[in-house]
């Protein structure tokens, strides 16, 4: 699904490289899998990881995204796969207040080609996923801190993408809440979504089956992950 190889980005001020964020990052990651990167601030996982969700563009080196190089992709062709084929989960939720669980979800559909009398069923379907559909019609700021990261996650999920980045997911909520998402996303992906996590903390990270350490823009190792964190919680209450 994604192939990476060479991957460097500067930031240039005057013509002169001020910042190296990567340096030569090479890796490759199949459908399916359950991939964390981790490492310390400025290491360069978030500069990574906007390049990854079509925000950001190399320097130098190759990108390929389900057997397309994003070099050849104008940026029309980039934002409609983004919206098509990637769901995301921020740590600060990215959520409307005012609006309902419903409409929160909805926004992606807006956005997409997805007539309007399909939308419900996708909407219902995807907040059923995260185990909140009694919540369908709730207004979001009355929810917990848990409560919407599991409608973020939701709304990454309605347009069934084919990878779900999830940006420090459990950085505002407390430890069982935390684990609650890190529940769904491995349940997610025992169901067959790719996920892609980005993360400081060992022990989320520990949740994937495969931990990409960077440091210093580059990949201080690759491994996989031997026996993956499982949440014993009840996810859904």
């Amino acid at each position: 699904m994604i192939n990476v190889r060479g991957l460097t980005k500067d930031y240039v001020e005057e013509g002169v490289v001020t910042t190296s964020a990567l340096r030569g990052v090479s890796f490759t990651i199949n459908k399916g899998d359950f991939v964390s990167i981790i490492g310390p601030s400025g290491s360069g996982k978030s500069t990574l990881l906007q390049i990854l969700s079509f925000l950001d563009r190399p320097t130098a080196g190759t990108y390929t995204f389900n057997g397309r190089s994003i070099e050849n992709m104008s940026d029309r062709e980039l934002a409609h796969v983004r919206n098509k084929q990637m769901g995301f989960v921020f740590q600060a939720f990215n959520l409307l207040s005012r609006l309902s669980v419903y409409e929160n979800i909805e926004i992606p559909l807006v956005y997409s080609t997805v007539p309007v009398p399909q939308r419900k069923k996708l909407i219902e379907d995807a907040v059923e996923s995260v185990g909140l559909a009694e919540k369908l019609h709730t207004e979001t700021g009355k929810l917990s801190g848990g409560q919407k990261q599991r409608i973020a996650i939701a709304r990454a999920l309605v347009n069934k993408p084919d990878v779900i980045f999830a940006d420090e997911p459990t950085g505002n909520l407390d430890s069982k809440s935390g684990a609650q998402v890190m529940g769904i996303l491995d349940a997610l992906n025992a169901q067959g979504h790719t996920v892609i996590l980005v993360t400081h903390e060992t022990y989320t990270a520990e949740f994937a089956n495969r931990i990409i350490s960077l440091r210093d823009g580059a990949v201080e190792s690759d491994k996989p992950v031997k026996s993956p964190r499982r949440s014993t919680d009840q996810f859904f209450k």
